[in-house]
C-alpha cells in the first residue's frame, strides 16, 4: 500500500494530542487532516473523506459519538473506517462507540509504535472488505464458503451448527473488528427473538473448541473479534 496516497483525518480538542498523532502519521508518509472539535471535523470529512479516521470521543460541540453517527449517515463514508481514542477499561465509551457505527479503537496512553501497528492493521482489513461480497473467506489456514456453508481448518472439514457458521461467518467477514454483543444478537438471532445473555458465550466456546483458542479474541467489556 502506497501509504502517500492514504489520508488520515485526525478530530481531538487537545492540541497536544493532535500534534502527536499528525507528526507520527506524517512520518509515515500518510497525508493528514486535523480538527479540533465534532463540528469541524465533519466539515473537513466532507472536504477531504479520509480513508481512515481517528475520533476523539470527548470533545465541544459535538462528540466523537455524535460524530460517528453523523458520517455513517452519509454513504460517502461507507469505506471510511472510523477508530476510536478512549481511556484504558472505559468499557461503556467503547461499546458507544462501536454501536456508532465505529470500527475499532485505540486505547490511550498511546504509544507511537504500537498505534502505527494499529493503523497499518485498520488499513489491511479497508483492503479487505471486500471480502464481505466473496463467497469464500479464509484467515491463514481457516477457510469458510459461503455458498456451501462449509468449513475447512488446514483442509480439513470442520462440521458447525447453523447459528455457530452464522457466527464464525460475521465475525470473519470483517478480521480484526470487534463486534459488540448487541451487534451478534441482532445479526444472527434478531431483535425479535429472545435468547439467553450466554448464548453467545455458549456458541463462541464451541467454536473455539472446534477451530482452537487462537483464532477467536475476547475484547473485555464489548464482545468479541476474530484477528488475521
Amino acid at each position: 500500500m502506497d501509504n502517500s496516497k492514504v489520508k488520515i483525518l485526525v478530530v481531538d480538542d487537545e492540541p497536544d494530542i493532535l500534534e502527536f498523532l499528525k507528526y507520527n502519521l506524517e512520518k509515515e508518509s500518510y497525508q493528514v487532516f486535523t480538527a479540533s472539535n465534532g463540528k469541524a471535523g465533519l466539515a473537513k470529512a466532507l472536504e477531504t473523506v479520509p480513508d481512515l479516521m481517528i475520533l476523539d470521543i470527548m470533545m465541544p460541540e459535538m462528540d466523537g459519538v455524535e460524530l460517528c453517527y453523523a458520517l455513517r449517515a452519509n454513504e460517502i463514508f461507507n469505506k471510511t473506517i472510523i477508530a476510536f481514542l478512549t481511556a484504558r477499561n472505559e468499557d461503556f465509551s467503547q461499546i458507544a462507540a462501536l454501536e456508532s457505527g465505529g470500527d475499532d479503537f485505540i486505547t490511550k496512553p498511546i504509544k507511537p509504535r504500537v498505534f502505527l501497528t494499529r493503523i497499518k492493521a485498520l488499513l489491511r482489513r479497508n483492503t479487505r472488505s471486500g471480502n464481505e461480497e466473496q463467497n469464500v473467506l479464509q484467515i491463514g489456514d481457516l477457510v469458510v464458503d459461503r455458498d456451501q456453508f462449509l468449513v475447512f481448518k488446514d483442509g480439513a472439514e470442520i462440521e458447525l451448527a447453523k447459528k455457530e457458521f452464522e457466527l464464525l461467518n460475521l465475525l470473519m467477514s470483517k478480521p480484526g473488528k470487534a463486534y459488540t454483543r448487541d451487534e451478534i444478537f441482532n445479526k444472527i438471532w434478531g431483535r425479535d427473538v429472545i435468547v439467553g445473555q450466554r448464548t453467545i458465550d455458549v456458541h463462541i466456546r464451541k467454536l473455539r473448541e472446534k477451530l482452537g483458542d487462537h483464532y477467536i479474541k475476547t475484547v473485555k467489556g464489548v464482545g468479541y473479534k476474530i484477528d488475521f
